[in-house]
């Protein structure tokens, strides 16, 4: 089986917190020479869909840094959970009733 470094390792998060339920949401920076783009990625180790080597749920995404006048609004995300979760909903769509 092969072994992926934690997604903030790779993508530089600047911001990480635990999330209610399991899980976290981070913020992360990934620079390139002329190039950055800032991602809030959201990790739900409670649910049984994530498997190892799976990255984390990007839910929203800007260009630059943290210097840059977006990263307030993915903070502003990053930091609500009602914001989070509207975010997950949007991305998975409707779910089937149990």
């Amino acid at each position: 089986m092969i072994e992926y470094p934690p997604f903030e390792h790779v993508m530089g998060a600047i911001y990480r917190r635990e999330l209610p339920g399991g899980g976290y949401v981070a913020i992360s920076v990934q620079r390139e020479r002329e190039f950055s783009r800032t991602r809030v990625c959201v990790e739900r180790r409670a649910r049984e869909a994530r498997r190892a080597g799976h990255v984390p749920v990007v839910i929203a995404e800007a260009e630059g840094d943290d210097r840059s006048p977006g990263f307030g609004d993915l903070y502003r995300i990053a930091a609500d959970n009602a914001a989070i979760a509207r975010a997950l909903l949007e991305i998975e769509g409707p779910q089937p009733d149990d």
